[in-house]
């Protein structure tokens, strides 16, 4: 029997629709057979969890424009640890934003291609469309079809490890 292939997901969640997002890819890819799942808050995650993983989700609110502290401060303690040693794993993004979430989208992106990761998935991007301060503040819920949409992401990304497609 093969080792079983690892998917690492690193998420922020300040309001909760993160990590509900992070959550349902990780249902998602548990529902493959052959795959290990490690769900990771971004202040809990090092290097050596980066250098673990088969396949990565990186998963942030964007805050203002940009992906959450918490998840650039993960990439500042790991990015130099891990350059040049995971070139061409595949990895996927998670945004729930409240208005937009391309930006962060785009860091995530710049990030990965300086680690050299391979994109699997379009950015997903649940937009919450929290816009005064008590909304983007308020705890937030996540709809059944966005959650759908990120089982369905965690799912691909962990048949594909499991098949060798990635």
């Amino acid at each position: 029997m093969s080792t079983p292939k690892t998917l690492l997901i690193v998420y922020h969640s300040q309001t909760g629709g993160t990590h509900q997002m992070a959550q349902a890819a990780q249902d998602g890819a548990l529902a493959e057979e052959g795959v290990s799942v490690r769900l990771l808050h971004a202040a809990d995650t090092q290097a050596d969890d980066v250098l673990a993983a088969d396949g990565l989700v990186f998963a942030t609110p964007e805050n203002l424009a940009a992906i959450s502290g918490q998840l650039k401060d993960f990439f500042d303690r790991s990015y130099y640890a891990v350059l040049d040693r995971i070139n061409g794993r595949p990895y996927a993004a998670l945004i729930c934003a409240g208005s937009d979430g391309h930006n962060a989208a785009r860091q995530i992106e710049r990030i990965a291609t300086g680690w050299r990761l391979k994109p699997v998935a379009e950015p997903l991007i649940v937009c919450t469309h929290a816009q005064t301060p008590e909304a983007i503040l308020a705890p937030k819920q996540i709809s059944e079809d966005d959650l759908e949409r990120c089982r369905a992401l965690g799912e691909s990304l962990a048949a594909g490890l499991v098949l060798g497609v990635f």
